[in-house]
């Protein structure tokens, strides 16, 4: 039986992702191209690779059985290419957390264009650790404490957080407290940031929260929909404080002990483009940690 490798590989980056989106993208496919692909993959195997869903796709045994099997030969594959291919200096290809592309990047991208148009850059969000023997990738921009085994970091600037919502909800609730935050309607996140503020501040977080959320980005939007209060990251939440989509309740803040890191990968080290990029970035970053004080 002959299986064509360009099946397996799109079904090794199928697996990997655990998104046929995210895959298909990738792959410089359509969704449907793919999935026709990993279909005839699983009938020449004859078994189901991926369990489908109304949440996407999820490993089979099999499928499992086969991505442990092929995927690392798949690497060796990647690994052994990658010093042939001529890079192009002008091109940067950087991995950056959702809420930094849409918050702190995207507004600043249009001086970097002014000032370098020779560069080409290539802008991927994604929350996961970039894996620089496996992606073709110059650098990625993360939230945590910085410490990630194997890979030069580098910190670019902290971060704060606030109560914020609509104006329409805090005139609503205007007879509120501001300083008293048990009292408005919270909104629930995935790493309990209101219990952290509750503990810096006084009080005790409600038995209920009015609803939660597994990102920040779905906390953001609910915030900004009117369904109740998110303590915001900064870096997301200034710009809609600045447009007055949101507002900030009270004057008290909390520093987070995360800040966003540049993580890069070896090869950028020698690369021109990576290098134009890296010293427009810290020159962005030192700015916005000077106003960030101030705004404090």
């Amino acid at each position: 039986m002959s299986i064509p490798l360009m099946q397996l590989h799109r079904f090794v980056t199928a697996a990997r992702l655990g998104n046929l989106t995210r895959a298909a993208e990738q792959s410089n496919l359509t969704v449907s191209a793919l999935s026709h692909q990993i279909r005839q993959l699983e009938e020449r195997l004859d078994r189901p690779l991926f369990s489908r869903g109304p949440r996407g796709v999820v490993l089979t045994e099999e499928g499992r059985a086969l991505l442990e099997s092929v995927g690392g030969h798949f690497d060796g594959i990647e690994r052994a290419i990658a010093g042939y291919r001529k890079r192009r200096a002008e091109v940067v290809t950087i991995s950056a957390v959702p809420g930094v592309v849409t918050g702190w990047l995207l507004p600043r991208l249009p001086d970097l264009v002014a000032r370098h148009p020779e560069l080409e850059l290539n802008l991927q969000s994604s929350n996961d650790m970039v894996d620089f023997e496996r992606d073709v990738v110059d650098a990625g921009i993360r939230y945590g404490m910085g410490q990630w085994p194997g890979v030069h970091v580098e910190r670019l600037f902290g971060e704060w957080m606030v109560p914020v919502a609509t104006p329409g909800l805090i005139d609503r609730f205007s007879g509120l407290d501001p300083d008293d935050m048990a009292s408005w309607p919270l909104l629930g996140d995935p790493s309990d940031r209101w219990t952290r503020w509750f503990a810096t501040h006084g009080g005790s977080p409600p038995v209920r929260y009015v609803a939660r959320f597994d990102t920040s980005e779905a906390l953001q939007r609910a915030a900004m929909e009117g369904v109740g209060v998110a303590l915001g990251r900064m870096v997301m939440a200034r710009p809609l404080i600045a447009s007055g989509t949101l507002r900030q309740i009270g004057g008290r803040h909390m520093v987070t002990a995360e800040s966003y890191f540049l993580a890069r990968s070896p090869r950028a080290v020698d690369h021109a483009g990576f290098t134009t990029f890296r010293a427009w970035l810290f020159e962005q970053a030192q700015a916005y940690r000077a106003d960030a004080e101030l705004a404090r």
